[in-house]
């Protein structure tokens, strides 16, 4: 997402992948102050991959971390763009319901869904 909740890259995996697993693909080639996600993407790895670039890791901690990072709750509250982004991408039945069989199809049409909403 860019600063105004417009999609920038899009990366389809299996429904029974984690997240995270994709979390240094999808940073990876942009230039930015921060990168803000919910605690699903909290790992080691993750947050020095997003300090490697510069940017400032916006993430908050797992309940069983045994050391704490600290947040700034006050730029953590723009992560409402990404969940009114998928609020917005769910209206496709086609995407929410991902009737189509092949990744590559359902891809195609998240692309295009992608594209009506940063139009509108």
């Amino acid at each position: 997402m860019d600063a105004l909740g417009n999609p920038v890259r899009l990366i389809v995996t299996a429904g029974q992948e984690a997240d995270i697993t994709q979390g240094a693909a999808l940073i990876e080639g942009f230039v930015t102050e921060a990168v803000i996600a919910d605690k699903g993407y909290d790992s080691d790895a993750l947050v020095a991959a997003i300090e490697a670039t510069g940017a400032q890791a916006i993430i908050p901690p797992r309940r069983h971390r045994h050391t704490k990072r600290k947040v700034d709750w006050h730029r953590y509250k723009a992560r409402n763009l990404v969940e009114r982004f998928f609020n917005r991408l769910k209206q496709f039945r086609r995407v929410a319901t991902r009737y189509d069989k092949l990744a590559n199809r359902y891809n195609a049409f998240l692309h295009l869904a992608c594209a009506y909403i940063w139009l509108l």
